[in-house]
């Protein structure tokens, strides 16, 4: 089935609009239906040529909850999940393989594992939702294949490490970005390992890793070389937290198909302060699903048995079979060491000790239940779904039941050095509650059982953390000395603080708040009215080839964070839309894309700007205005902006997009008549300032009058088909009758 140009935009457009009504892709309260078409009867055979290839896809259409994508590319995916011989293969879709921007709900790929290896049909969903309370990690739900209608099987659909991925989570998608993903997986070699051993030539790496950026073998290569050689300067390469995140949630839910095992199946992406972040991927075979190798003890495998008491330290504890210096580098800094089973105690108390899992586990089974037994082409059998939950399934291997092996496993890992006996930190407090920008902030907290303490706070989002002793000596703002009550004081360069707490003993470390670093304290000041200016809209953007834009501008001499402002164009509903949290500094601008698609990003606004004039507003959720503006009608040529920049009142500018609003060509905006593009390809677009009626026409360079054909199309815009008078320079003239008014144009046909 083949659509044409013209009715796949109306598809396009139909399927923007639907998706707004839709549950989310990955919503893990329902499971989707995506249906695959192809024309060609045979294209199970394709695909596995195509697969055999590596380097094409299939062309079909796609079906997503009843939404259609036309001329969507299609190939298998995987490693052991994939074979010829199977009916239920795993599926790699790219939306956008043929119409560029084509997305669903702002994803342009989908990954659809076939759950080969988990009887429960239940890791691979878990596993990420609990990852994601940590750390940045895919969404992952279910959905029911079909193609050509014949339903294939109940796949988990999990999101794509993508760089709108990283995008939404660090703020950026343009830096280095690897994944480890050797070409060929040597079970006795080091594959992705971060290890120096095959020296300093970047193609010698090519095979071991694959780039997902433009550049950045280079600086892949300084991360090796820092992390083997130059154990001091890691945290100025290496997000170390994100790290020994990564590592407690592989230990804990013993995910050895990862950098643990075979050291494989993560990324790393560098973020704008310069360090990179590890990035779970593949957990599909979790839980103990895959036991060949820990490339410690058990280098020949492990048993159930021996996953349950797999020691979280191994790597320090005993041998390295294989380097790996992403956990023995940092897993020999002690505080490091205490910090990752911290991490790793957290991820027990808050999933497992508590039950909660198991509660999660059985509202999943109860969901997926009768797609499940729908599922002709599984792996397992129905009694193996309804068992895997508590007990060992037996096939090639032996899959574990979750909840027999993780009760067990938190029995074994609660009962180890470093999983008790840590500090309690209790009573996080600052002071002064209302902060000045500049001024100093005083935070404290009640530590008891503590040799050592500090603070970690920033004043950017998506900064550098920065450290201070905390210290109990009553001069930092702790009360008395030695009555349990540490402190530190700041410096709150800007209205935002962001910080969290850790603290250790010569047993164990603790933080406030648990997930740190991924989550942390704050607070904030307002800010005060004007301080952050509307400064510059762009509401009439029709044929200009963008979308509506706001410019908000700091006109003061302090760093301002936006936590808790929202942008309205209703004074009704003053909370439209929260706006992502970003420090501005001082003669600093902030875009806005008013364009209605915040799946687009975190500066898209949930609201379009009316071009016929309306009030818009940047205030608090109570109301509390810092600044608004009400404007009338745009025109394609200008904006509303203040002048003087930042300061002034609003008129009639032309657009300066995130630089210094100027009055310059204001003569031009102030004339009877204006004219927009001046030369022009096309269409003509005059602004005409006159109440009454009026004629026009046009003049020809040899003399002879067109009167062309025009449209009156908003408060006094006019436009003109000048697609037929052909290259020259003409005159417009414009009677009234009070005046006649003459300008002079071009036209470039």
């Amino acid at each position: 089935m083949r659509y044409s140009w013209s009715v796949f935009l109306v598809l396009a457009l139909f399927a923007q609009v639907r998706s707004y009504a839709q549950e989310d892709l990955y919503d893990l309260g329902s499971v989707r239906e995506i249906r695959l078409y192809f024309a060609e009867e045979n294209w199970s055979d394709l695909l596995d040529t195509l697969y055999l290839q590596g380097d094409d896809r299939l062309i079909g259409d796609l079906e997503i909850d009843g939404i259609r994508y036309p001329d969507v590319g299609v190939r298998y995916k995987g490693f052991s999940s994939y074979s010829s011989s199977r009916a239920k293969n795993p599926f790699n879709i790219k939306l956008d393989h043929i119409h560029q921007g084509q997305d669903h709900q702002g994803y342009e790929k989908l990954k659809l594992s076939n759950v080969i290896q988990d009887p429960s049909f239940l890791r691979e969903a878990m596993s990420y939702e609990v990852a994601r309370k940590y750390m940045p990690a895919s969404e992952a739900g279910f959905a029911n294949v079909y193609v050509n209608d014949v339903l294939i099987g109940l796949y988990t659909n999990v999101e794509d490490v993508s760089k709108e991925f990283v995008e939404k989570h660090f703020g950026s998608r343009d830096n280095a970005f690897v994944k480890g993903n050797p070409t060929t997986v040597d079970l006795n070699g080091e594959n992705s390992n971060l290890s120096d051993t095959p020296g300093s030539d970047p193609e010698a790496y090519h095979d071991l890793y694959s780039l997902e950026s433009d550049e950045g073998w280079e600086e892949l290569l300084e991360l090796i070389d820092v992390l083997n050689n130059d154990q001091a300067a890691i945290p100025e390469v290496l997000n170390v937290d994100r790290a020994l995140w990564m590592h407690a949630v592989n230990y804990t839910l013993i995910n050895f198909d990862s950098y643990v095992g075979y050291a494989q199946n993560y990324y790393l992406y560098k973020d704008d302060n310069g360090r990179w972040n590890p990035i779970l991927w593949d957990l599909n075979m979790s839980f103990a699903s895959f036991r060949l190798t820990d490339a410690s003890l058990h280098w020949n495998g492990f048993s159930i048995a021996q996953a349950i008491t797999m020691d979280p330290l191994n790597h320090v504890q005993s041998v390295s079979v294989q380097p790996r210096p992403l956990m023995r580098e940092l897993f020999e800094n002690d505080t490091y060491m205490r910090m990752y089973l911290a991490h790793m105690r957290t991820i027990l108390n808050e999933n497992f000790a508590n039950g909660a899992y198991y509660d999660r586990a059985l509202a999943l089974r109860d969901l997926i239940r009768p797609h499940v037994l729908a599922d002709t082409n599984k792996f397992y059998s129905d009694a193996d779904f309804e068992s895997n939950l508590d007990q060992t399934v037996s096939d090639v291997v032996d899959y574990p039941g979750i909840a027999q092996l993780m009760d067990a496993r938190n029995t074994y890992l609660q009962g180890r050095p470093g999983f008790s006996g840590q500090p309690t930190i209790e009573a996080v407090a600052h002071w002064p509650e209302e902060i000045t920008v500049g001024g100093e902030v005083e935070i404290t907290a009640r530590i008891v059982a503590s040799d050592s303490a500090f603070l970690a706070y920033r004043c950017a989002p998506n900064g550098l953390f920065e450290h201070v002793e905390m210290r109990d000596d009553g001069q930092n703002g702790d009360g008395s000395a030695g009555d349990g009550m540490f402190g530190a004081r700041v410096t709150a360069s800007t209205n935002l603080v962001e910080f969290y707490i850790y603290a250790e003993n010569a047993t164990a470390g603790a933080f406030s708040p648990e997930r740190a670093a991924y989550e942390f304290h704050s607070f904030t000041t307002r800010i005060t009215t004007g301080a952050l200016a509307i400064n510059e809209i762009k509401a009439y953007t029709e044929g200009t080839g963008t979308s509506d834009w706001i410019e908000l501008y700091n006109a003061g001499g302090f760093p301002l964070s936006t936590a808790g402002l929202y942008l309205s164009d209703d004074p009704a509903d003053p909370a439209k839309w929260a706006m992502p949290v970003q420090v501005v500094a001082p003669g600093e601008y902030l875009v806005v894309w008013a364009d209605g698609e915040p799946d687009q990003g975190a500066d898209h606004a949930n609201f379009k700007l009316d071009a016929e004039g309306e009030s818009l507003l940047l205030s608090y959720a109570d109301g509390t205005i810092i600044d608004q503006v009400q404007y009338g009608s745009q025109y394609p040529m200008s904006t509303t902006g203040r002048y003087p920049n930042g300061t002034g009142s609003f008129r009639e500018l032309y657009p300066t997009l995130g630089a210094v609003n100027t009055n310059d060509g204001s003569a031009d905006l102030d004339r009877h008549i204006r004219i927009f593009p001046n030369p022009t390809a096309g269409d003509l677009h005059l602004i005409v300032d006159e109440n009454g009626p009026f004629e026009l026409r046009v003049i020809r360079s040899d003399g002879a009058i067109l009167t062309p054909e025009y449209s009156l199309s908003g408060d006094g815009l006019v436009t003109i088909n000048a697609l037929n008078f052909g290259a020259g320079v003409y005159v417009l003239e414009l009677q009234s009758p009070s005046t006649t008014t003459r300008t002079t144009f071009v036209s470039i046909q």
